[in-house]
């Protein structure tokens, strides 16, 4: 689905038959201003699919941003200054608002987790725990906000996970079988240094170390050379990540970036005068 799918099927589902309220006041147009306000400090994402959604309802609405993706806006701040019929706008406010706060919330707390490793090697990576549909989005917000994206989707990259190692009958032959029908760099899961020693053997690309505790972590990568790539995944919360990261990792995944996300708190401000 594209970006203009995706706002076209999301203002039908606001307004099905109209917006009865709005259209119950038989009103004129009203040429005018508003403006988008943050209440709260975040990080921008999603300025397009907003500016789309407004222009979907109304074609001439003149915007001017004051901040691009991925900046730091403060509380109080405008964010961009709109013209246009408000009448429009206003129809089109809840959508459009529903768009660029799930992305900013997403934008904002993916910078928390980049901050939180600084001065590491570590990179924060997302995860496919996505909205449905909102994936291209969501994941562009999380560049946004200083993170990585893993695999956008199932054909994208090779992932082991224990339920294709049973599937296989163990690591080694899952990893013999990918081999022998493509030629996608091999990411496979271990839960154990067993499996993390059986994945060194086989020499694949990179080791996804699931729900390891930090001590279980740190021998984990003791015995990974430094040419196979490590990433932590499972329960890794903003308390945890430093020191997660200081034991070395390539790569921390966060299903939370893209799940869990506080909505950026935004308003658009409309001028009636």
């Amino acid at each position: 689905m594209t970006t203009t799918e995706l706002i076209k099927a999301a203002l039908k589902e606001d307004m099905p038959m109209g917006d009865v309220t709005t259209e119950s006041l038989a009103v004129k147009p009203r040429q005018g201003e508003a403006v988008l306000k943050a209440k709260s400090d975040l990080v921008l994402s999603g300025n397009p699919v907003f500016e789309q959604t407004l222009q979907f309802l109304e074609p001439n609405v003149k915007i001017k941003w004051l901040f691009e993706e991925g900046d730091l806006v403060y509380q109080g701040q405008n964010i961009c200054s709109i013209e246009g019929n408000l009448i429009q706008i206003l129809k089109a406010e809840r959508v459009a608002l529903n768009f660029l706060g799930r992305l900013s919330g997403i934008a904002t707390y993916t910078r928390k987790f980049v901050k939180a490793v600084e001065g590491t090697k570590t990179r924060i990576l997302d995860t496919r725990k996505t909205t449905p549909l909102f994936r291209e989005l969501e994941k562009k917000a999380v560049t946004h906000g200083g993170g990585i994206n893993h695999r956008f989707n199932l054909s994208d990259a090779i992932l082991i996970k224990d339920n294709h190692i049973s599937l296989a009958g163990g690591i080694t032959k899952a990893v013999e079988r990918v081999r022998d029908n493509c030629d996608f760099k091999i990411e496979v899961e271990a839960s154990n240094l067993e499996q993390v020693k059986e994945c060194v053997a086989l020499k694949i690309d990179r080791i996804l170390l699931d729900n390891m505790n930090n001590d279980l972590l740190s021998q984990a990568v003791a015995i990974i050379p430094e040419h196979i790539k490590t990433e932590a995944s499972g329960n890794m919360t903003l308390e945890r990540v430093k020191s997660v990261a200081e034991l070395n990792i390539d790569y921390i995944s966060v299903g939370a970036l893209t799940h869990s996300a506080p909505t950026a708190d935004i308003s658009l401000l409309f001028d009636w005068n």
